[in-house]
């Protein structure tokens, strides 16, 4: 059996070893075969020069997929996933906050129950700011009301699945992807654990509240259809308004008033907004299926294997 880590790298300089002696530390003598894909992600510092003395190792099969620059975590795990080899997958992070040791509990509870197919962490109790746990509990809030497929507050990336559970998610191809959403979507049986973060070993999040903001906003365009119908239920809102306005006003004997011709204006624009909404309904589903610009493109692909 073997197990790979999917491991996106962004300006990880000095957790690269960390990393990779917690993983030797904990599965040096698994009963797995261990391969370790490592994604750098377009970083600025020297994270690939740590990654290319990974590959003078023989303990683990290590690969090392380098983008020509920076496409993002998303693009990186898909590109992880493409790589990969294993039984089991395991997607985490390479600064520290998700110690590899864990993985160990994953394994445990999928081995344990063969009707799991996805292992997940989650955070119990968030360790942000109370400011930005506000809004991520209120995006998931969000996200449940207004999408077809839930999601669990506080859910994270780092989770392990079986191969069956990767060839599914590298069958959807979007460009714009949100992995919270995908796992959400396939529908597989997933386990829960919740835990706690460990700090960072080294550097800084490169999560903004910006970039978590488009994030989460990307979120909710690829998995929700209310931005779109908004525009409708305003132009039906116009409609319904301007309708029992006119009556009023017609009750009222006020047919040749300047607010009959508001209240007729009024009810046009609700049959306009109401167009636009189909049409963009339209706009919307053929923009779904026609993006075709490829996910990420890999500069080089190292890898301690001389015959690969």
């Amino acid at each position: 059996m073997k197990l790979t880590f999917v491991v996106p790298c962004y300006n990880e300089e000095k957790n690269i070893k960390l990393f990779y002696e917690d993983v030797l530390k904990n599965f040096k003598d698994s009963k797995y075969e261990i391969e370790l894909i490592f994604i750098n992600d377009g970083s600025k510092d020297g994270t690939l020069d740590e990654l290319k003395k990974l590959t003078n190792k023989k303990d683990f099969k290590i690969m090392v997929i380098n983008f020509s620059r920076n496409f993002g975590k998303e693009a990186g795990i898909y590109a992880g996933l493409e790589y990969s080899t294993g039984d089991f997958i395991v997607l985490i992070d390479a600064d520290m906050q998700q110690p590899p040791s864990l993985v160990l509990n994953m394994l445990q509870a999928i081995e344990k129950d063969s009707d799991i197919d996805i292992v997940a962490y989650y955070q119990e109790k968030r360790i942000e700011g109370k400011i930005l746990t506000f809004f991520k509990s209120k995006f998931y809030k969000l996200m449940n009301k207004i999408t077809d497929v839930p999601f669990v507050n506080g859910a994270s990336d780092f989770r392990l699945f079986k191969k069956s559970v990767k060839d599914t998610i590298l069958k959807m191809s979007e460009h714009d992807r949100f992995s919270k959403g995908i796992f959400a979507y396939i529908g597989f049986n997933t386990h829960y654990i919740p835990y706690t973060p460990s700090k960072r070993a080294n550097g800084k999040t490169s999560w903004s509240f910006k970039k978590l903001f488009i994030y989460a906003l990307s979120g909710i365009l690829s998995f929700s259809k209310t931005p779109i119908r908004i525009i409708s239920k305003l132009g039906i809102l116009n409609i319904f308004i301007s309708i029992i306005w006119m009556l009023v006003l017609l009750i009222l004997n006020l047919f040749d008033s300047i607010w009959f011709i508001c209240s007729f204006i009024l009810f046009v624009s609700g049959i306009n907004f109401f167009l636009e909404g189909i049409l963009g309904e339209y706009i919307y589903r053929s923009y779904k299926e026609n993006r075709a610009r490829p996910i990420y493109i890999a500069k080089e692909v190292i890898t301690n294997e001389k015959d690969s």
